[in-house]
């Protein structure tokens, strides 16, 4: 009866959810990493732990895993699902604007790393093929641990992505070169052009369908105002798009991020972000505990010095190689050192390459499994790598101002972002005096505005209670002042349902932002492109000679047309100021 009742499938489950239940919490107690938690867990309970120990005590069956194969779906699904959750927070015109850097620093990054680690095993007695093989996929980062850990709103995280999303373009065109490079290769290039031209006809059916589609799918969903069919639309949606891009010969995530990039266009990127992060947190911890599982310590104990000098090496290379590419493309010091260190150890993508050149025949089976434990050691290690880089970076720029405290019972204006516009901002409220405190997830922005004597403070607003911290119960506003639409009015949403009286004004991008703004329940929306359109054009028309009455009348005009845009796109009451009210009334 008993041996009727076990369930290999509920067991693992069990074993998962069990130890994640007490390792992670262990190791936030000591504030470590969950992402270390969840690859020791692999370790543990995987079947070169406690699984090879079975055996001889059958009962460690009911404390390890039983069927690691059986992980892999779940492990590749929270790949997918993390890409759809980068997509979400990106916006289309963002990824524009990077186009530049993913084709710049991330295609010489690849191929410089890919080089020069190909020549270095070279030297090393592997044959060229060989050689080229593995140091193109060593070059590779791995996107599940990198986008776990950086920020994407910072310098690094934006440089990490940027790469990182070139190294998933190009991994099908090395698969295939891998293939072309093969003893008894056929095919080749006609193959590969085949499967990028039917690839790039699939993403501009996604993108032309899915802007059509996606609102009208989410709308009907929203209206049933059920939670599950909510989140099984969401999950349709992704699932789809990735099984779309891998027909296609592609990557399933870039499936998965234009999904993302897609919903992120509509109103409803909010709750399907919500709705999918439990299950995204979750398969991407399944995804880590597959890589611990992979680790055979006794291996490792019998080639530790050969493995620990390569995986020394490995790191060493791509780190120097990446900051000093990062530092020539115009990049900060600290910048450039901290992501050279974070984008240093392989990647997901290295084990695909390595099975693909074994396959191709280009390796020897005991080569691959040698660079498989280093992949596995190296992206053990990321975790500490990112640490060391925020270290370093600190190090490298020099030592900084004294961080201000805040006094959450005093008072103040809380500055949302401080580029150019948030630095303005601060200058006008210090010369009225009025108290103010920046926050800004650039550190270089915010280490400057400490040097200059502003208070300026380092987090991301977007994440944990970094606003509560400064106090946005007590504050007497919140400007946003970050050219990012998408988290604005995100942040405009929260902020406006949870506390409802609280001045709220916002930079936007034009008065259809400002009307999105207001939506989200801004009190004050100011298009940074109509103020400055309408005194260029006042300029111009007095330099020609208009008179400055019907200049002045027209100028009203137009702005009293603009008032009406923004109110009946925001579905306003009343029309809205185009520039915010003093805040002295608000500091009584």
């Amino acid at each position: 009866m008993t041996a009727e009742l076990y369930s290999p499938v509920l067991s693992d489950a069990l074993v998962i959810l069990g130890a994640a239940g007490i390792v992670i919490p262990l190791f936030a107690r000591f504030r470590i990493t969950p992402i270390i938690g969840f690859i020791f867990i692999g370790l543990l309970v995987g079947p070169y732990g406690l699984g090879s120990q079975v055996r001889s005590h059958p009962w460690l069956v009911h404390f390890t895993i039983t069927e690691p194969e059986g992980l892999g779906p779940f492990a590749e699904f929270g790949i997918i699902l993390l890409l759809f959750t980068i997509g979400l927070e990106l916006s289309f015109d963002r990824l524009w604007q990077m186009r530049k850097q993913v084709f710049g620093i991330g295609s010489l990054e690849l191929i410089v790393c890919g080089l020069f680690l190909a020549l270095a095993l070279g030297a090393l007695g592997t044959p060229p093929t060989g050689a080229l093989a593995l140091g193109m996929g060593l070059a590779m980062s791995s996107t599940a641990m990198v986008l776990r850990i950086a920020d994407t709103a910072t310098p690094v995280g934006k440089a990490a992505l940027a790469m990182l999303l070139f190294e998933d373009i190009a991994l099908v065109p090395i698969i295939f070169l891998l293939g072309a490079l093969a003893p008894a290769a056929g095919g080749g290039i006609g193959d590969l052009l085949h499967t990028l031209l039917l690839g790039l006809l699939v993403i501009l059916a996604l993108l032309i369908f899915g802007r059509f589609l996606l609102p009208r799918l989410f709308a009907q969903a929203a209206r049933t105002k059920s939670p599950e069919v909510f989140l099984a639309a969401s999950l349709l949606v992704v699932i789809v798009a990735a099984l779309a891009t891998a027909g296609a010969g592609l990557s399933p995530i870039v499936g998965a991020l234009i999904a993302g990039l897609l919903i992120a266009e509509t109103e409803y990127h909010g709750e399907v972000e919500t709705f999918t992060a439990p299950f995204q947190g979750l398969a991407l911890g399944v995804f880590l505990i597959t890589i611990g599982m992979s680790i055979d310590l006794v291996a490792v104990w019998r080639n530790l010095g050969p493995i620990l000098v390569a995986t020394a090496g490995v790191l060493l290379l791509k780190a120097v190689v990446t900051g000093v590419l990062l530092r020539v493309m115009g990049a900060r010091s600290g910048t450039s050192a901290e992501a050279g260190i974070l984008m240093a150890s392989p990647s997901e993508t290295t084990l695909i390459v390595l099975t693909a050149a074994l396959s191709a025949q280009l390796i020897a089976p005991e080569t691959a499994r040698f660079w498989q434990t280093v992949t596995a050691l190296g992206m053990m290690v990321t975790p500490l790598l990112a640490l060391a880089g925020r270290r370093l970076a600190r190090s490298v720029d020099g030592g900084t101002a004294a961080i201000p405290e805040v006094d959450v019972e005093e008072r103040h204006a809380i500055v949302v972002g401080f580029g150019r516009v948030g630095r303005l901002v601060a200058d006008m409220l210090a010369a009225h005096g009025q108290p103010y405190v920046a926050i800004d997830s650039d550190a270089d922005l915010v280490r400057d505005g400490l040097r200059d004597g502003y208070s300026t403070v380092f987090g991301d607003a977007a994440r944990g209670d970094a606003l509560d911290r400064l106090g946005v119960g007590n504050a007497t506003a919140v400007i946003f002042t970050m050219d990012e639409p998408v988290a604005a009015q995100r942040l405009v949403r929260k902020l406006r349902g949870q506390y409802p009286a609280l001045p709220i004004i916002a930079r936007a991008r034009d008065a259809s932002h400002a009307a999105l703004l207001y939506r989200a329940g801004a009190s004050h929306a100011v298009p940074e492109t109509l103020e400055a359109s309408l005194q260029l054009s006042e300029a111009v028309l007095v330099d020609l000679g208009v008179a400055m009455g019907p200049v002045i009348a027209s100028i009203h005009e137009k702005r009293d047309e603009l008032r009406a845009q923004i109110m009946e796109e925001g579905e306003l009451v009343e029309k809205p100021k185009l520039k915010s009210t003093s805040l002295g009334e608000r500091m009584a």
